[in-house]
C-alpha cells in the first residue's frame, strides 16, 4: 500500500526527510550552445557524480497544474546553490523547471522550453538582468513571458528600473519557499488567461450588444502596452439609479439599462462599451486623442440624455455622469487605469456639466513625502513592522475568536506609532502596496499556525484599494491561501468607506474573485450617506464597522435615530454590524439597545500583540 500523501504541511519550505538531496550536484542544467562569437575558450569544468537520489512521494496540489500540463519555470541564475534553492523548491510542488546558467542563452532556452515564467536575477555576468528582459521584451513569440526578478540588491531606484524596464514582480532574497511558490503561481496562472484572452477575440453579448466587462479589461491591458495607441477610458453612470430600479422594479429596469447599453454603443461609434455593474458602463476608445475627448463625452451625455427610454408611465429620460482619463499617464496596469476612471467619475457627479477628467493627484512637498517614506522603507528593511490585534466580541454571547489587525511601525527611538500617523503619506507610493503584502503574509502565517494547533480564528485585515486592484493580487492572494492550507473564511478584508465610494468598480471585481474562496468583506467607517447606503447594495459585505461618531450616540437623539436606522437597514441586507472604539459601559449599551452584533473597543480590551482573549467568558 502506497503512504499516505502529505496533504498541509504546516510549513511548506519544511519538506520530507532527504528531499533537498535530490537537487544536489545532479539538478539538471540547461545548456545551449553560444555563438561562436561567444563561446568560451575554457572548458567546461567537469560536474561532479551525483549522491543518488532516495524517491520521495509529494502530494501535488492541483492548482499547480492547468489544461496545458504543469507550470514550466525557467530559472537564470549564475549561482549554482541559489539556482538549486529556486529549483528545489518549484520542482518540489509539481511544476516543471530548467536552470540557465549563461545570460546569453537565455532567449534559445525559453524558445526550446517555453516557459510560462522566467525567474530571473537581477546581477549576472556579461549581461544583467534589465539588459535580458529587453532583448525577451523585443522577441515577438517570447514578449508576453513573465519575467520575476529574486535578488539580494536592496536598492530600490534600481528596484524600480527593473520594473519600469518590463519586469513583472520583484522579490528580495532570503525569501521564504512558500512565498516564492505563491508568487509564481499567481503570475503563470495570470499568463496562462492572458494568453487564452489573447488567442480569443472578444465576443459580443447577444443579449446586450455590449463586450463583457472581463474583455474589455483585457482590451484595456493591451492598450498600456508601450506600442499600443492609447487612447482614452470613459467610465458613463446613470444618475439616480436607485431610485428608477425602486420605481420601475427590477425586470422594467434591467430592460431600460440594456435598451441604454445599445444605444451607448450606437453613439460611441468604434469604441468598445461594457456595462460594468448594475447602474454604469465602461468606455473603451483607443483611437480618441486630445482635444476630441471633451466633444465625445458631450456626445454621449447628450446622446444619451434626448431619447426616452421605456413606454407610457415608465418612459424615463437618463441623466449621466461621465468620467474620463487619457491612457498616456504611465498607468502601470489595467487596475491603475480603472482607479483613475473612477475618480474622474467621483468629480463629474459634482460637477456642473457631469463631465470631468482625471487630474493627477498633486504630490506632496518633496521634502516631506521623502521623509516619510524613507521612514517606511527602511522600517520595511530592518523588519520594524509589528502587528497587533483587538478582539471584536458578539454583544449576545459566543466564543468564535475573531480580531481586528491593526498595523504598527516601531520608530527609531522604539516607540509604536499607529498606522493614521504614516500611512497617509504613502497614498501615491509603491511603498503602500509592500506594506499591503507584508501584513497580509503576516496574517496567512499567524492563521496558518494556528490552524494547525486546532485554534482557528477569524481575522479583520485592513487593506487599500490600490493594492485590491492591482491586477496579479487577487491571484497572489488565492494562491496563498491554497499554499497555507486556509479555508477563506478565515480572512476577512477591511475597506474603508471612503476608499470604496472611489474605487466601487475595481473593488467589485477583487471581491467576485475572492468570494468564490470564501473570503469576506467588511465596510469600515460606515456612516449614513445616499451613496453609502448604495454602496451597500454593490459590494458583496459580510459586515459592516460603524463610525466611531455612533459610540457617542446617547448624547444626541438624533445621531442615536440615525445610528439605529444603519444599523436596521445592515440587518435587512443580512450584514452583520460592529460598533468601533466603545470606551465605557454606557456607550455599549446604548449599541446593545439599538441591535449591534459585535463590540469592539478598549471596554473590550486594548490592541495587543497577543491572540488570548477569552472569547467563552467575555461579559459585556
Amino acid at each position: 500500500m502506497s503512504p499516505e500523501p502529505i496533504r498541509h504541511p504546516r510549513r511548506t519550505e519544511t519538506p520530507p526527510p532527504q528531499h533537498w538531496r535530490r537537487w544536489g550536484g545532479d539538478a539538471p542544467v540547461f545548456h545551449v550552445p553560444p555563438p561562436e562569437s561567444e563561446a568560451s575558450p575554457e572548458p567546461a569544468p567537469k560536474r561532479e557524480p551525483a549522491v543518488p537520489a532516495t524517491p520521495v512521494t509529494i502530494a501535488i496540489p492541483a492548482i499547480l497544474t492547468g489544461p496545458a500540463g504543469p507550470f514550466r519555470v525557467l530559472i537564470a541564475e549564475d549561482d549554482p546553490s541559489q539556482a538549486k534553492f529556486a529549483e528545489g523548491v518549484l520542482a518540489g510542488t509539481g511544476m516543471q523547471t530548467v536552470i540557465v546558467d549563461q545570460p546569453a542563452n537565455v532567449v534559445a532556452a525559453m524558445e526550446a522550453f517555453k516557459p510560462d515564467l522566467v525567474l530571473m536575477d537581477l546581477h549576472m555576468p556579461g549581461l544583467d538582468g534589465l539588459a535580458l528582459t529587453n532583448r525577451i521584451r523585443g522577441h515577438e513569440l517570447l514578449m508576453h513571458t513573465p519575467i520575476v526578478f529574486l535578488t539580494g540588491d536592496p536598492d530600490p531606484e534600481r528596484q524600480y528600473e527593473a520594473l519600469a524596464g518590463g519586469a513583472d514582480d520583484f522579490l528580495s532574497k532570503p525569501i521564504r519557499p512558500r512565498h516564492l511558490v505563491a508568487a509564481v503561481l499567481s503570475r503563470v496562472q495570470r499568463a496562462r488567461r492572458m494568453a487564452q484572452s489573447r488567442a480569443k477575440p472578444p465576443a459580443v453579448n447577444p443579449l446586450t450588444g455590449l463586450l463583457e466587462r472581463g474583455d474589455l479589461i483585457n482590451l484595456l491591458g493591451n492598450a498600456l502596452t508601450p506600442d499600443a495607441r492609447r487612447g482614452v477610458l470613459l467610465f458613463a453612470e446613470i444618475a439616480g439609479a436607485e431610485r428608477l430600479r425602486e420605481r420601475l422594479g427590477y425586470a422594467a429596469y434591467e430592460a431600460l439599462m440594456i435598451d441604454a447599453g445599445r444605444h451607448l454603443q450606437s453613439l460611441a461609434d468604434d469604441a468598445s462599451v461594457a456595462r460594468l455593474n448594475d447602474y454604469a458602463f465602461a468606455i473603451l476608445a483607443p483611437n480618441l486623442q486630445g482635444a476630441d475627448v471633451g466633444a465625445f463625452s458631450r456626445k454621449l451625455r447628450d446622446g444619451l440624455a434626448q431619447p426616452t427610454f421605456g413606454e407610457g408611465l415608465e418612459a424615463v429620460r437618463l441623466r449621466t455622469s461621465i468620467g474620463a482619463v487619457m491612457l498616456d499617464g504611465g498607468f502601470a496596469d489595467a487596475g491603475a487605469a480603472l482607479d483613475a476612471a473612477e475618480r474622474a467619475l467621483r468629480a463629474a457627479r459634482v460637477a456642473p456639466t457631469g463631465i470631468a477628467d482625471y487630474v493627477a493627484p498633486q504630490p506632496e512637498a518633496p521634502e516631506q513625502s521623502q521623509s516619510a517614506t524613507d521612514q517606511v522603507r527602511d522600517a520595511l528593511a530592518e523588519n520594524r513592522f509589528e502587528l497587533a490585534y483587538q478582539p471584536i466580541v458578539a454583544v449576545a454571547g459566543g466564543d468564535e475568536p475573531q480580531y481586528q489587525t491593526l498595523l504598527r511601525l516601531r520608530d527609531n527611538d522604539g516607540h509604536l506609532r499607529p498606522a493614521a500617523q504614516f500611512l497617509p503619506a504613502l497614498e501615491n507610493s509603491a511603498l503602500l502596496a509592500e506594506i499591503d503584502h507584508w501584513v497580509l503574509e503576516r496574517v496567512l502565517d499567524t492563521l496558518q499556525n494556528r490552524y494547525h494547533d486546532n485554534r482557528p480564528l477569524r481575522l479583520f485585515v485592513p487593506q487599500s484599494p490600490r493594492s485590491l486592484s492591482r491586477d496579479d493580487y487577487a491571484e497572489w492572494l488565492l494562491g496563498a491561501l491554497e499554499v497555507h492550507g486556509l479555508p477563506g473564511n478565515a480572512l476577512v478584508i477591511d475597506l474603508r468607506l471612503a476608499d470604496a465610494l472611489i474605487h466601487t468598480v475595481s473593488l467589485q471585481q477583487f471581491c467576485q474573485r475572492m468570494m468564490r474562496a470564501g473570503v469576506q468583506f467588511c465596510l469600515s467607517q460606515y456612516e449614513q450617506g445616499t451613496e453609502a447606503e448604495a454602496l451597500l447594495a454593490q459590494l458583496p459585505l459580510g459586515y459592516l464597522r460603524l463610525s466611531p461618531r455612533y459610540a457617542n450616540a446617547q448624547a444626541s437623539p438624533t445621531l442615536r435615530d440615525e445610528m439605529r436606522g444603519v444599523i436596521d437597514r445592515a440587518h435587512r441586507l443580512g450584514l452583520l454590524v460592529i460598533g468601533h472604539q466603545i470606551e465605557d459601559p454606557q456607550a455599549a449599551a446604548n449599541l446593545w439597545m439599538s441591535g449591534i452584533d459585535f463590540i469592539q473597543g478598549n471596554l473590550v480590551q486594548r490592541a495587543s500583540g497577543d491572540l488570548e482573549f477569552d472569547f467563552h467568558s467575555a461579559v459585556l
